[in-house]
């Protein structure tokens, strides 16, 4: 956010931790709604100075990372006042510690208490009392305060300056978007491994006890959800590529797939997480066994760097302008994987054999056909508001069950399209075939989970009964693939809890002894 004077002076020593840093954006009143937070900072044209200010109680700075007891400089975000005229949200460069540790004057500093976890972040809370800081502390690559205290920036409109101030921070969601991937790749490990070594009852009378990984149902919780774990990998290199590449023309999209990413892979983390602790029994309850520990510690991705409910919000407005944009100019939509809306309405075979349900093209047909008619039934709904008098806001707002649909149509969509990409590249083998099952599992797993195929009448309830079986049947052939598929995420066993290897001596009375 800063320009090469910033980089200069500061980026050094917050690479040798000379300096330590924290990130003083949301406030006690305001976490989602950044462009509402009430932290004020004005400038002193007198003494070239901005004075930062927290003028009441919810504009407390809260869940500071690294605040309560470490961080000697805070990144502020603040409103900006300037003359009495409010230039919007900003960020200027604040110490709130001298180097031996001592909370600096005109700052008060506490704790936010025990969470569920994390609690080896110091999450801290930070009050401004007309704490004054040289100019030179604005984050300058948007806009600028001359010494003579004229406002200046290129970015003229108010609503893109408040967007280019944000766009940095695109990186956090990506950050958290695969590590949540990541976190239920160990989970999925652990679990698998485990249900590939523990037995329990027997199919037979006197029979031998059964590997649960053999029982379908076993099969049938966990199989999936590591297929949605392989989709969403290769949905996560490709965010990160584009954010890699990423040039102006590609801001929006960036904004777009890392808002939508980030709350489906959080979301898939936390329930795959539960399911594999679940699966794991009295034992997935051990903290040595990492799952439930897991699940307190990236609970949190669920609603930091922006909720999860209001990111998919972002998404759909973003679906919405662009539906609008293509309608009144009467052209072809282009861009964010919207180019299917420009051709024929895929049609649904009445019949869904197992061949068509493991095409790729079916299966993005049909994500195609939910992602359109959402679209247009979510544009048709919210003009309808409009037409009553509703504001466009308000519109939305209660639009915001089609909102969800659409949002989850446009992330599935996305993640099938790159988990073909990703296949595409494998020559034919037994890799690819394994790709291939893995691929016909993430999709027709999301065609049953999903309500809207069958609330919308995309798939008869005939076509939804063959897709279950199919399921059933793809978890069968996996199963043989399920120790290999798990290998290869290529986590370290220093990752996995003690349940993923011999349990039985992890839980003897030597380890007692030791």
């Amino acid at each position: 956010m800063g320009t090469k004077r910033h980089h200069d002076k500061w980026l050094r020593d917050t690479e040798t931790f000379a300096l330590k840093g924290c990130f003083s954006m949301t406030e006690l009143g305001h976490g989602s709604n950044v462009r509402g937070i009430e932290t004020v900072t004005t400038y002193d044209l007198k003494a070239g100075e901005f004075v930062i200010n927290t003028p009441c109680e919810s504009a407390q700075k809260y869940w500071i990372g690294g605040a309560a007891n470490h961080a000697t400089h805070t990144v502020v975000f603040s409103q900006l006042n300037i003359d009495g005229v409010n230039q919007g949200v900003h960020a200027f460069i604040a110490q709130i510690r001298d180097e031996d540790g001592n909370i600096s004057p005109n700052i008060r500093i506490a704790d936010c208490g025990h969470k569920i976890g994390l609690n080896g972040v110091d999450n801290g809370r930070i009050w401004f009392d007309n704490l004054r800081i040289p100019r030179e502390n604005l984050l300058n690559s948007v806009a600028d305060v001359s010494p003579d205290g004229q406002y200046l920036s290129a970015i003229k409109d108010p609503d893109q300056r408040f967007a280019a101030f944000l766009s940095p921070l695109t990186s956090g969601r990506i950050i958290i978007a695969t590590s949540a991937v990541f976190s239920s790749k160990v989970g999925l490990a652990t679990s698998i491994r485990y249900s590939l070594s523990r037995r329990v009852f027997s199919a037979t009378p006197n029979g031998p006890e059964v590997l649960l990984l053999d029982y379908p149902s076993h099969q049938r919780r966990l199989l999936p959800l590591l297929a949605k774990s392989y989709a969403m990998t290769f949905g996560g290199n490709y965010l990160k590529m584009i954010y890699v590449n990423r040039t102006p023309g590609s801001a929006k999209t960036l904004h777009v797939v890392s808002s939508a990413f980030k709350a489906i892979f959080t979301w898939h983390n936390m329930r795959t997480l539960q399911e594999c602790r679940e699966a794991c029994g009295g034992q997935g309850f051990k903290t040595e066994n990492k799952i439930g520990h897991m699940k307190g510690e990236f609970d949190v991705q669920s609603t930091f760097e922006g909720d999860n409910t209001v990111l998919m919000q972002q998404v759909c407005k973003a679906l919405l302008s662009e539906y609008v944009a293509a309608k009144k100019k009467n052209k072809p939509f282009k861009g964010l994987g919207l180019e299917h809306m420009n051709g024929p309405v895929p049609v649904i075979p009445s019949n869904l054999t197992s061949s068509i349900l493991r095409s790729s093209q079916f299966q993005m047909n049909a994500f195609c056909l939910r992602e359109r008619d959402l679209l247009n039934r979510f544009a048709a709904e919210v003009s309808l508001y409009q037409s009553k008098g509703e504001s466009k806001e308000h519109a939305f707002m209660l639009s915001y069950q089609l909102a969800e649909d659409l949002g989850r149509a446009f992330a599935d969509r996305a993640i099938l399209q790159t988990f073909i990409d990703a296949e595409a590249n494998v020559t034919a083998g037994s890799l690819k075939n394994v790709l291939g099952l893995l691929r016909s599992m993430y999709a027709l797993i999301c065609l049953e989970e999903d309500a809207a195929f069958l609330r919308y009448g995309y798939l008869s309830t005939g076509n939804a009964a063959a897709v279950r079986k199919e399921v059933t049947k793809l978890c069968g052939e996996l199963r043989p693939h399920a120790l290999a598929l798990v290998s290869s995420l290529g986590i370290p066993d220093a990752f996995l809890g003690p349940i993923a290897f011999n349990w039985i001596d992890a839980n003897s009375w030597s380890s007692v002894k030791h």
